[in-house]
């Protein structure tokens, strides 16, 4: 059964939109689940400025390692900018619930979201067709996406064939009874992906998209790091030289006649679903981490994708910080894509986002597990190489950058889809 919680956490501070206002957008969203399950099971509560998580927990009546649906629920959906709710508290509670998070810049984007999630769920018919499609880069000279698009994106579009004594894997969207199509290398083009989100006459937008690719950065302060960071660098740019907006789509390329309604989006980029405020994976011993952005805050792209007033995608997930091809590929033991293959198995059979996903949060544990365990054998005097330690540490931090933009109870209506 699903249960359901929205956290508000807003101030009315220059341009932010108040609490009320965000209340009062949603309050059809929140009516429409008290629907859906029990509303003794449907909880609003409160995140406090600076709480942390086990904080957090203890006011509401629970302990790390214990889930009670009863005090807090497993679908939590946090309301608020990342500034004012803090990602690391985020990254935690969502080791053990089903997080997602929404924070637009309008009262109105709010509102269409509310009424788009509410819309697909009430419809006698829904507006996609039952089709995953894959989308993935793959850049001469760049061994960032010639990995993601060849040991990612192809095996999962395609399946991979048995080898070394193990036997094949079937393309996931096949194994679940999904048709799908791939755009990979040569035809991951930024008219492809406007294709696809706004698919010629005639034709339904994609159930669910995947895509692989670089996420546009920027180094503070730039004027366009709000509008343009983590947009998808397409197979446009030739792999070198400078970066010009035709290589990329970014939020402001989303036209106003685009169908994305009922889409959910794995965007492997990054910067895909947004940016801290520090640099996690580079910084001096004693000294402050690098400070890459004034304020984190969630990318412009999913969020445009979300509050589309033709009606918003379900759910956006991707990753918070940059994306490394640790998250696929393991240096003892080869390419490991059984998280995302689970993660997009469990979505094409209609399960809840928030679950789906489930697979990455129990990687970040268990990798924060390993290096916690490395920390404590350097406490008793053990020699770990740097290097060793250092991998772990991307590897462990990179696990956590995964999240979700929207509400995590949302699923594709699979058993009505066309196809």
């Amino acid at each position: 059964m699903i249960r359901h919680i929205v956290m508000f956490r807003l101030k009315k501070t220059g341009d932010e939109v108040s609490q009320t206002e965000v209340k009062n957008a949603i309050k059809l969203l929140v009516e429409h689940r008290c629907k859906t399950v029990d509303s003794q099971k449907l909880k609003i509560l409160e995140y406090r400025d600076g709480e942390g998580w086990t904080g957090w927990l203890a006011r509401n009546g629970v302990s790390p390692g214990t889930v009670d649906p009863r005090r807090i629920p497993y679908y939590l959906l946090f309301v608020g900018a990342p500034q004012k709710i803090p990602l690391n508290f985020l990254h935690l509670l969502d080791v053990e619930y089903a997080v997602g998070c929404l924070h637009f810049d309008k009262v109105e984007d709010y509102a269409r979201y509310a009424d788009s999630v509410i819309d697909y769920e009430s419809s006698s018919s829904v507006p996609n067709e039952q089709i995953a499609t894959f989308f993935a880069t793959r850049h001469l000279f760049d061994m960032a996406t010639q990995y993601s698009a060849d040991l990612l994106a192809t095996p999962l579009a395609y399946g991979t064939p048995a080898k070394d004594g193990q036997s094949d894997e079937e393309a996931i969207a096949g194994r679940v009874g999904f048709p799908s199509k791939a755009f990979i290398g040569d035809t991951a083009t930024k008219a492809a992906l406007a294709d696809i989100f706004c698919p010629p006459t005639g034709k339904k937008p994609t159930a669910f998209l995947f895509t692989a690719s670089h996420g546009f950065g920027y180094k503070k302060p730039h004027s366009q790091q709000h509008t343009n960071q983590g947009a998808l660098l397409c197979q446009d740019w030739p792999g070198f030289g400078s970066m010009v907006p035709g290589h990329y789509y970014a939020a402001n390329d989303l036209p106003d006649d685009a169908r994305v309604h009922g889409m959910i989006c794995f965007q492997f980029a990054c910067y895909s679903l947004g940016t801290p405020g520090h640099d996690r994976f580079f910084h001096e011993p004693d000294q402050s981490p690098k400070k890459i952005a004034e304020q984190p805050f969630y990318a412009a792209l999913p969020k445009a994708l979300l509050s589309h007033r033709n009606g918003g995608a379900l759910a956006c997930i991707g990753h918070v910080d940059r994306a490394f091809a640790f998250s696929f590929l393991s240096p003892e033991a080869g390419p490991q894509l059984q998280p995302f293959r689970n993660a997009i198995g469990r979505i094409l059979l209609g399960q809840p986002v928030g679950h789906a996903v489930k697979d990455f949060n129990e990687r970040y544990a268990a990798l924060s597990t390993e290096l916690a365990s490395l920390l404590e054998e350097i406490g008793r005097g053990a020699k770990i190489p740097a290097e060793q330690l250092s991998k772990k540490w991307i590897g462990r931090n990179d696990a956590e950058g995964y999240m979700i933009l929207g509400d995590p109870a949302v699923r594709l209506r699979t058993g009505a889809l066309p196809g």
